[in-house]
């Protein structure tokens, strides 16, 4: 008989810690570059991001991996991207499968982009689309609900379907499930809006919001922002602006015509921001009704910086008109990564710098609106997550053999602390590749010679210091190397030495006389 009171501690004690673990918000955001939100400097109305992190904690060196399918591959994983087997995940487990099976009610809506579906793994719960862009109006055959096919209809819960908007929904159902038939469960919720992601689609109604905003152009904003940045705190003075890229014409040399189109443009992409601030709004308002924001910790991220790929077709049709296909291009992509260099794909700053806003109000210790300068990187949620959960990190997933973790904990920097540093930390796409090494970053852009930085001196990578430091470039170029082969088995060109030259960059196209692509 003395078991039965030991049993009954041990269902206590399992019932107080359940209790206990936080329910986790994990959202990302799409194409959003380093400054696109208020408290990271930027003019679009961004209030609910921005009270989260008044009340909150902000990161100055937050990583991704400069694209869309492998910083959603690290995000779930915690490890490089071609490590977790790229988007077949054949090397990796998620964080929903590492979470489910420590107990919580796991659920995701929005973009997928990887092989298979969310449910085949871990997800309990999934609304969304698989493909890595989608029309935000009539959306496209990729739409599932927890596996099955889904038809986009023409409206939703009584408005016009807006993919934002419906990306919320559902989040919102689950939640539901969450709070009433999984209430003796933590929750996993993963939104993953593809916003402000081309193409530039939002209702007539939010993009007259910003109408005039944008008539001075990407010169005057990068360098507004830029004030803003400083001024709050979020970036020391000593960072200084980077310049105008070559490929980018001043905005005073545009023909009057052609301002008012990139004014245009830009207008529908802060729309698209200040919809997603709009819907994570209702979902701290949810959680707040159900008096569950305390212990929830949100988590606000982006997978790439502004993309700089100009692929517009049909610019004489309106951002509101479903047949529209507008997308902005480097010009206004330097202005969305204020204050770095380079864009969505290269591993420069302006590429892998995420904002990275975290609320918690039961568990963080950090002054409120704090700032950190710990760096971070994505592959750190898996980490986080299982300290939080009590969750073991498997070695295996059904026939899959799960490689080691590469992530680490960033609940030290959450209660306050400062954490041991990933020494190094590796980023690579395509052939774009770089090293951080405490303060040092080794990078290439498309086989370009290695430049070394020193990001302590000079966060916006403008002194180039390969030339006097040849030794540090050979031992970190070695180890990135090593890193390519042993952990990311990376081959072919991934791997090719680099030039002895930079390798020239052009990204701008003019389409002033297309009508269509």
């Amino acid at each position: 008989m003395k078991s039965i009171p030991i049993l009954l501690a041990l269902l206590v004690s399992f019932s107080l810690h359940a209790a206990s673990r936080p329910n986790i918000v994990l959202i990302m955001a799409d194409d959003l570059g380093f400054s696109d939100i208020g408290c990271y400097g930027s003019e679009i109305k961004t209030p609910v991001l921005d009270g989260l992190a008044a009340n909150g904690l902000r990161f100055s060196q937050f990583y991704n991996t400069s694209k869309c399918h492998s910083s959603r591959v690290s995000l779930l994983t915690g490890l490089y991207c071609d490590q977790a087997g790229s988007t077949s995940l054949s090397r990796g487990t998620t964080i929903a499968e590492v979470l489910g099976g420590a107990g919580y009610f796991t659920a995701m809506s929005g973009k997928w982009h990887l092989s298979k579906q969310p449910t085949d793994f871990g997800f309990q719960r999934y609304w969304g689309h698989l493909s890595g862009a989608t029309n935000f109006f009539t959306g496209d055959n990729s739409f599932r609900l927890n596996g099955e096919e889904w038809k986009v209809p023409k409206t939703l819960n009584g408005r016009p379907f807006y993919t934002t908007h419906a990306i919320t929904d559902f989040a919102l159902d689950f939640l539901d499930e969450a709070t009433t038939r999984e209430k003796d469960k933590p929750f996993l919720l993963y939104l993953a809006y593809n916003a402000p992601h081309y193409p530039l689609h939002a209702p007539e109604a939010d993009v007259k919001r910003y109408d005039g905003i944008y008539d001075e152009g990407w010169d005057k904003l990068r360098r507004t922002r830029h004030s803003r940045q400083l001024k709050s705190g979020l970036l020391p003075a000593r960072f200084k602006l980077s310049p105008r890229a070559p490929h980018v014409p001043s905005w005073k040399s545009l023909p009057e015509s052609e301002k008012q189109w990139e004014a245009d443009r830009m207008e529908v992409f802060a729309a698209m921001v200040d919809l997603v601030d709009r819907n994570i709004g209702r979902v701290v308002n949810y959680l707040k009704e159900k008096d569950l924001f305390d212990n929830t910790l949100f988590l606000f991220c982006a997978d790439n910086g502004g993309c700089p790929f100009e692929r517009t077709r049909g610019r004489y049709l309106k951002p509101w008109d479903p047949k529209s296909y507008w997308t902005y291009d480097a010009s206004w992509a330097q202005a969305s990564n204020t204050p770095f260099r380079l864009y969505k794909q290269n591993q420069h700053e302006g590429g892998i710098s995420s904002p990275l806003v975290v609320s918690w109000p039961a568990g963080l210790k950090t002054e409120k609106g704090s700032i950190t300068r710990d760096p971070g990187h994505l592959i750190d949620f898996m980490a986080t997550f299982l300290e939080l959960s009590g969750a073991k990190y498997p070695a295996t997933v059904g026939e899959r053999k799960v490689d080691p973790l590469q992530g680490k904990s960033l609940l030290p920097i959450l209660q306050g602390k400062t954490r041991d540093p990933h020494d190094p930390l590796y980023f690579h796409f395509g052939t774009d590749r770089a090293l951080r090494s405490g303060p040092w970053k080794l990078v290439s852009s498309k086989l370009g010679r290695w430049e070394l930085y020193n990001l302590d001196e000079d966060r916006t990578e403008l002194n180039d210091l390969a030339t006097r430091h040849p030794e540090r470039v050979k031992d970190m170029a070695g180890e990135w190397f090593r890193i390519a082969s042993d952990v990311e088995r990376l081959k072919g060109k991934n791997v090719k030495p680099v030039k002895t030259t930079l390798s020239k960059l052009n990204f701008r196209k003019d389409t002033s006389n297309r009508k269509s692509r």
